[in-house]
């Protein structure tokens, strides 16, 4: 500690003390006491600082870090704390030299490393990431939370084995780590050892009741394999998950689930997380129609014309638009919960959304005459999504397959950079980027081909919405809709589901395609 008075050594003490008690209120009104005393107390405005990285107020963290390294630049722990807000903030550049500065100054700086490694995994530089992890447990050999890390970023790499292994030594060295059971129930679970992947998010359940995420995990784990029921409640944790709760409004107005008659009533329906979710979910609106409810849905502007197209009455407005006033609201994806859905009672009567047959005419027209199957192509989703890298495709994969004699049509809106350089080699796949502005012209795309074969994204929800034939291709562990082994999807009966196998090589998938392609010519 700097030089000071005995009566600020005792005060910071106390709050020291305080702050290690974990009563951070008390702490920090002792540091902001120290520093009405003496502005350019380095320890008091540190403290102060990793007191609200603390409590996430990362902005006001970066305020105290600056100040005090304005007074002492050469304090590793300020440098790393400093770090963890710049991560916290997303500004991950930032956040890179924060912890490189903390390295220099020192290089057994273990924490330091793994901090490194968790914004490299942010930035996805995933193998970079695992050299910084080994560098930390190199130094700590007995660091938990390194060993956990590192099995994220193996997981990412889907070196599912080693993330198997890294969890398991995490947990040998903490026994109460909720967060390992809950992402080696995750790992378990890519490994196809479900019964196994259950008990892991059970177990982190035990040590941590509350915990959202593995809640949720364990809700999309019993909904992929069958148990509808239990899956379904346990879906409504996504309401509390740090992650996603605050795209949860609040409204004083009933939150509906089932419970309350709403005969006569204005029900707020709004839609949630992906545009194929909506899709696939509106169909739950006749339900609620059939309850004799008056139905006000709420959607992103882009699905605001194609949802409008279901034939149940319904006020559809989109996320921009004033609220009309309601009497109750639900979140779109309780749906399933409020109506107790099981596999065999899945609401699937298509079509259920329509296309605009003036805009099926016009792309009739475009296309000219028809001189075999029309096929529609999509092979990757939005590239934001979390799960991208399990779903989408490399256009380069499908060159052997667009040979086939058909008609190929892209319906990608956008094409990734990597695509865009494959594309001039196969001239075969038309484009049709420039005359999709919504949804409603995709669908009337959709209506003029035969087929549609898409990887997981919204364009697949929507054919399957249409009634249209689509051959979906799905990664070996697929999102929770699909189910397992299955052909067939209880959501949309004219869509045929392709797996993966154990190899998770999209090109056994693409053969599999060629081959049914061929046979069909």
């Amino acid at each position: 500690m700097e030089n000071q008075s005995p009566k600020i050594t005792k005060l910071l003490l106390k709050g020291v003390a305080l702050h290690r008690q974990g009563k951070l209120g008390d702490a920090k009104q002792i540091y902001e006491k120290i520093l009405q005393k003496q502005s350019n107390h380095f320890d008091a405005l540190q403290l102060l600082g990793s007191i609200y990285n603390q409590i996430k107020l990362p902005e006001m963290s970066l305020k105290y870090f600056n100040k005090a390294l304005k007074i002492n630049k050469t304090n590793p722990a300020v440098y790393n704390n400093r770090g963890n807000a710049f991560q916290a903030l997303k500004r991950f550049g930032d956040a890179l030299k924060s912890y490189e500065e903390a390295l220099k100054l020192k290089p057994d700086y273990a924490e330091a490393y793994n901090n490194l490694g968790n914004t490299l995994q942010e930035l996805g530089r995933f193998e970079d990431a695992l050299k910084s992890y080994n560098l930390a447990l190199r130094i700590k050999p007995d660091y938990a939370d390194a060993f956990y890390d590192r099995g994220n970023a193996f997981q990412a790499l889907k070196r599912f084995g080693d993330a198997l292994k890294s969890y398991e030594e995490a947990l040998k060295l903490k026994p109460d780590y909720a967060e390992a059971y809950n992402n080696l129930g995750k790992t378990l679970q890519e490994l196809e050892r479900f019964e196994d992947a259950l008990k892991s998010y059970e177990e982190a359940l035990k040590l941590k009741p509350d915990y959202a995420e593995a809640t949720w995990n364990k809700s999309l784990l019993l909904i992929l394999i069958g148990d509808y029921l239990d899956g379904w409640t346990l879906y409504e944790s996504r309401l509390e998950k740090e992650d996603t709760k605050k795209d949860y409004p609040s409204y004083p107005q009933i939150a509906w689930r089932g419970q309350e008659n709403i005969q006569g009533k204005r029900i707020l329906i709004s839609s949630e997380q992906g545009l194929g979710d909506t899709i696939q979910f509106v169909r739950y609106l006749e339900k609620i129609h059939q309850l004799g409810a008056e139905i006000v849905l709420q959607v992103p502007t882009t699905l605001s014309n194609i949802t409008g197209t279901i034939e149940t009455p319904v006020t559809v407005i989109d996320n921009k638009s004033k609220l009309p006033e309601f009497d109750a609201h639900c979140p779109m994806l309780s749906l399933p919960y409020v109506f107790k859905t099981t596999v065999e009672t899945i609401p699937a009567s298509v079509p259920y959304l329509f296309a605009d047959q003036q805009k099926v005419s016009a792309w009739n027209q475009k296309l000219g005459v028809k001189t075999s199957t029309r096929i529609g192509l999509v092979w990757s989703g939005a590239g934001g999504h979390k799960n991208d890298h399990n779903r989408s495709i490399p256009l380069e994969l499908f060159t052997n397959l667009i040979v086939l004699p058909v008609e190929w049509h892209s319906m990608q809106k956008e094409y990734r950079a990597a695509d865009k350089k494959v594309l001039e080699s196969i001239p075969a796949l038309k484009q049709h980027q420039d005359h999709l502005e919504d949804f409603t012209d995709t669908a009337a795309l959709i209506e003029c081909m035969d087929l549609v074969i898409s990887v997981d994204t919204s364009v697949a929800h929507l054919a399957g919405a249409l009634g249209k034939p689509t051959w979906i291709l799905l990664p070996f562990v697929p999102d929770y809709r699909w189910m397992l082994e299955r052909e067939d999807c209880p959501w949309y009966p004219t869509a045929k589901l392709l797996r993966q196998d154990e190899t998770r090589d999209w090109r056994t998938v693409i053969n599999r395609v060629a081959s049914s392609l061929r046979s069909m010519n």
